[in-house]
């Protein structure tokens, strides 16, 4: 089973851009990003921005990502091989 990168925040931000999504706002160290789609429906992820992030909030932030973008396109970004 492939193992999960170590990323940052700023990683996992990057990351999301390449899917469409922008810096909607941030509240202390989290940042919210969203994406608007053609049909007007909002989709967003919150990312914690601290320089090393946990497997455990990783595996959370692909989770909650996974309802917007297919798990095969995120493991590609999210898992070493």
């Amino acid at each position: 089973m492939p193992r999960l990168k170590v990323l940052s925040g700023e990683d996992v931000i990057k990351i999301f851009k390449t899917f469409g999504f922008t810096i909607s706002g941030q509240k202390g160290s989290h940042i919210k990003l969203a994406r608007l789609l053609k049909n007007n429906v909002k989709q967003s992820v919150t990312i914690p921005n601290h320089k090393e992030i946990d497997r455990g909030t990783l595996k959370a932030i692909i989770r909650q990502a996974s309802k917007y973008i297919s798990e095969e396109e995120l493991k590609n970004q999210f898992y070493a091989d």
